[in-house]
Formats: C-alpha cells, sequence, structure tokens
C-alpha cells in the first residue's frame, strides 16, 4: 500500500488530476515495494519493464484527495509478473477535515518483464526480486 496527496501541480486549471499521474502514482507504489525493504527496484543491472497495460479510469482525483495505492500479484512466471493495481480515493469533504469512504477511481493490470539492461535482453526474475514479491503478496 502506497499514499500520496493531491497537490495542484498534479492538475490542471479545475482541479483534476491529469490522466498521465495516475501511471506515475503506480510506478511508485511498485518502487515502495523495493524501498521498503531497503533494496533499489534495480540491481547488477537488472530491472523491471513495463511490457503491457490496461487502464481503467473509474472516476477523476482533485485537487486534495488523498490517494491509496494497492498493488497484488495476479500472476508471476519466470521472467514476468502481472500486477493489479487499484487507487482508492479518499475525499475531503467541504468545509471539514474528514475524509469521506475510499472508493476505487482507477484499475491498472500491468505486466513487467524482467531486463537486464546493459544487453537489453530479458530475463529470469532474480532471487531478490522474488524475495520482494513474496514478502508483498
Amino acid at each position: 500500500m502506497y499514499q500520496t496527496r493531491i497537490y495542484y501541480e498534479d492538475t490542471d486549471c479545475g482541479g483534476i488530476v491529469y490522466h498521465s499521474n495516475y501511471l506515475k502514482y503506480c510506478e511508485r507504489a511498485r518502487s515502495e515495494w523495493f524501498f521498503s525493504q531497503g533494496i533499489l527496484p534495480q540491481q547488477n543491472n537488472i530491472g523491471f519493464v513495463v511490457k503491457n497495460m490496461t487502464l481503467d479510469f473509474l472516476s477523476p482525483a482533485k485537487l486534495g484527495d488523498l490517494l491509496t495505492i494497492h498493488t497484488e500479484i495476479l500472476e508471476q512466471k519466470n521472467v514476468s509478473i502481472t500486477l493489479k493495481q487499484t487507487i482508492l480515493r479518499d475525499s475531503l469533504q467541504k468545509n471539514s477535515l474528514e475524509k469521506s469512504d475510499s472508493k476505487p477511481i482507477f484499475t491498472a493490470i500491468i505486466t513487467l518483464v524482467c531486463l537486464e539492461s546493459t544487453t537489453q535482453r530479458i530475463t529470469k526474475i532474480p532471487q531478490w526480486a522474488k524475495e520482494i514479491f513474496q514478502i508483498s503478496h
């Protein structure tokens, strides 16, 4: 789980989050899996790149909202991992600092492949990454 607040820089002049920012929030959540274990997401020239994405924009996030990004593993293979990432919104009530109920506003199904960056070749997921996925699952 990863949380972020929506700031003015994230939005258009109407206070609505730019669509591309949802991908940034998901990427940050995936990186936090590793950072929370004291490990960088790329080690010894091995890292992960996006192979495929299916995105579903359900409702807009707005200035001041607190977003929670949940990541779950759908499938793990030798060289790839498929994740479902869901963004939930906790809106601030007008004239109050109380949060309203959380609700899903965005989902993404993302397939990542493991890549050796110097050769640009797909490679098997190393043990250090498998362990991070086990901890997070």
